[in-house]
């Protein structure tokens, strides 16, 4: 999730735009469709805000949903926090079984906190702009593993001697490979025993310290996903890169002070009290991480949803009011998403709101638990920078817990279905208003993700590894604006039912099943169609790119004998004329041509833009005054709004292109953006 600085950022343009918008808005006199069309397109009924907050997303068709994970590497650990001296002690179990076809003489283990070891680890060396991250570490952390003993193999420990590293890189040791004795054949399990000692970092991306506060994240010797082919999907710790690994069932006791209130991932189970200690065992099956917060000066909030979730919110003193907002933002969220994506098949659902001072660790998302972020500052000025966080992060129970993609190899099948799901719920919640209501100005989420989207989309694939940016505002782009736009624009060009049942189908039959990107393409093929389907590919392999433009439009007399009026349905044609209209760019959309005559009528034609250029005919009773090419703005990826209308004299309004405050911050923001 973005950042607040970037928020902030976001909103000066929008706030700009929206002036501009807003100006340009007052000299417009819309002309209303009153005569009939030349040739009726067939239209998608993309609905409106009224109608989508009156109706929840529609649920796909039923598709096969798996009800649990075939457990993989399952953990029961033992984690004491020392919060004074930021430092733990681990111990505990892994039972791994290699689910591949191929037996195995290696395993490779992400030790993640060691990317915080030193300046010379690949997440602190690796610099980027743009993006959150921006920490200046003060206190370093690392993990040191003690016991790595396989009990199949007369209980040897089988950690590697010396200082082991990343393989390539002797700077690194966030990418471990452990020997065996002996291969571990396909089906079979093994035992490992394992013990650690960990020094937490002051906070830096989703963990480490602030005070007393404590975010423990990938703070356990973690094994990397074995696929079914084989091959390890490993790789070091990247500053842009999240996570990747199997499922299992996770049973996890958290010892610290007695004083101190602990958020974690699964349901609670067990707590007792002594020494001034508290001991609470948390356990969680179909899952593939797990982590939690620790602090001494938590607020609580508790709900239950009307399917018996257990919703807790953990907070600092000061946050009640967006505690109560995100307590009631989840509550909407699990019944939107769990109807268009799959039940959540979990019994709780925790919030944790770090303090002032600790928002490194807002914004992320692990199994049954978020991290949130924002002070009060943004409700009260009308931005919904709150809600923005909690329904993105909240929308990540599918996209990264439940469909379990790699992150590092695909992010954009993580972080970019999940925009998309987070802009299509907050339209549904809150109209035109999505990002903020201010000024008397409503502004739609789906414009500041389009101006990411257009800054980078001629800087590379969306469908790259998280480790091939270079660059952090190209990462947001491409990798959340661009596919959740590229789907936007789908719903708006095909039917916004139709691509919510394609990402619903995608959720639903790839549960727990770690699917790549053609599991999507092969779900919005199946519900959109070959057409939907191949523009997407495009659009995330190909950089494909789409400006519609109106090059030049021209009447004259018809001739009375003409016989095209009849067959227009219009009784006198007096004129006949004909529109030229281009598509630059390699991303092939139908879109709508909007007619205007003098005398106020409008005629649409549907351009299947499979050509570059085009000649669209006009036969109506009045010479052709305008002419607009996707006056409804479904194309949200057209680079340039602005030459999507010309008209005939200055004083005649170029019709729709300005008929609604948000596309005109749409529109600025294109222009301000890149």
């Amino acid at each position: 999730m973005r950042t607040a600085l970037q928020a902030a950022v976001g909103l000066l343009l929008a706030l700009l735009a929206g002036r501009m918008g807003a100006s340009l808005l007052s000299t417009v006199q819309p002309i209303e469709p009153d005569a009939p069309a030349w040739r009726s397109p067939a239209a998608p009924s993309g609905a409106s805000a009224a109608t989508a907050l009156a109706h929840p997303a529609p649920a796909p068709p039923p598709a096969a949903e798996l009800a649990h994970a075939d457990p993989i590497a399952s953990y029961t650990l033992r984690a004491s926090l020392d919060p004074a001296e930021h430092t733990m002690h681990g111990e505990g179990t892994l039972v791994w079984r290699n689910a591949s076809r191929e037996p195995q003489r290696e395993l490779f283990v992400h030790l993640y906190l060691n990317a915080f070891k030193d300046p010379r680890t690949v997440f602190l060396r690796s610099s980027i702009d743009g993006f959150r991250g921006g920490e200046l570490l003060y206190d370093y952390g690392h993990i040191r593993v003690t016991r790595f003993a396989v009990r199949e193999m007369e209980g040897a420990d089988v950690w590697p001697r010396g200082k082991p590293t990343t393989p390539g890189d002797p700077d690194d040791e966030t990418d471990i490979r452990v020997e065996l004795p002996r291969a571990v054949a396909p089906g079979e399990a093994i035992t490992i025993d394992l013990a650690w000692d960990a020094d937490l970092p002051s906070l830096a991306l989703r963990t480490g310290h602030h005070g007393s506060f404590h975010m423990v994240g990938q703070w356990f010797p973690k094994i990397a996903r074995l696929e079914p082919d084989g091959r390890w999907a490993h790789f070091p710790y990247h500053r842009l890169s999240e996570f990747y690994a199997d499922f299992g069932a996770y049973d996890v006791t958290v010892d610290v002070p007695e004083r101190f209130a602990v958020g974690a991932t699964g349901r609670l189970v067990e707590e007792r009290r002594a020494d001034g200690r508290a001991v609470r065992r948390f356990v969680q099956e179909d899952v593939h991480d797990f982590a939690f917060a620790a602090w001494d000066r938590f607020r609580e909030l508790r709900a239950t949803t009307g399917d018996g979730v257990a919703i807790r919110c953990l907070f600092p003193e000061g946050s009640e009011r967006e505690a109560a907002l995100e307590v009631d933002l989840v509550r909407f969220g699990l019944e939107r998403f769990g109807a268009a994506f799959g039940r959540y098949p979990y019994g709780t659902l925790t919030i944790v709101h770090p303090p002032e001072g600790a928002e490194e660790a807002g914004g992320m998302e692990y199994p049954t638990l978020i991290t949130t972020g924002g002070s009060w500052l943004w409700p009260a000025v009308g931005v919904r920078f709150v809600e923005a966080v909690t329904v993105h992060e909240l929308a990540h129970q599918w996209f990264y817990g439940l469909v379990a993609t790699n992150e590092h190899r695909y992010p954009f099948l993580d972080e970019g279905l999940t925009t998309y799901a987070e802009a299509d719920a907050l339209r549904a919640r809150y109209g035109d208003g999505s990002w903020a209501r201010l000024l008397g100005l409503e502004i739609d989420l789906r414009a500041q993700y389009r101006a990411d989207a257009l800054t980078s989309g001629h800087n590379g694939a969306v469908a790259q590894p998280a480790a091939g940016f270079v660059d952090g505002k190209d990462y947001l782009g491409l990798v959340y604006g661009r596919p959740a736009v590229l789907l936007a624009t789908l719903a708006g060009v095909y039917g916004e039912d139709l691509v919510q049942r394609a990402v619903g189908r995608y959720a639903r039959e790839n549960r727990f099943r770690h699917p790549g990107p053609e599991a999507l393409l092969d779900a919005v093929r199946r519900e959109v169609g070959d057409e939907a389907a191949e523009a997407l590919r495009a659009g995330l392999f190909e950089r494909a790119w789409v400006d519609y433009t109106v090059e030049a439009f021209d009447a004259w007399p018809a001739d009375s004998a003409a016989p095209a009026a009849a067959e227009a349905g219009i009784e006198a044609a007096g004129y006949r004329g004909r529109a030229v209209v281009r598509r630059r760019g390699s991303l092939v959309l139908p879109v709508d041509v909007a007619l205007h005559g003098e005398d106020g009528s409008v005629q649409r034609a549907r351009w299947d833009a499979r050509e570059s250029t085009a000649a669209i005919p006009y036969a109506g009773a009045s010479p052709l005054a305008a002419v607009v090419i996707d006056p409804d703005h479904r194309v949200l990826l057209d680079e340039d709004l602005a030459n999507n209308a010309r008209r005939a004299r200055p004083d005649l309004l170029a019709p729709g292109v300005l008929s609604r405050a948000s596309f005109a911050v749409g529109l600025a923001l294109t222009l301000l953006g890149p």
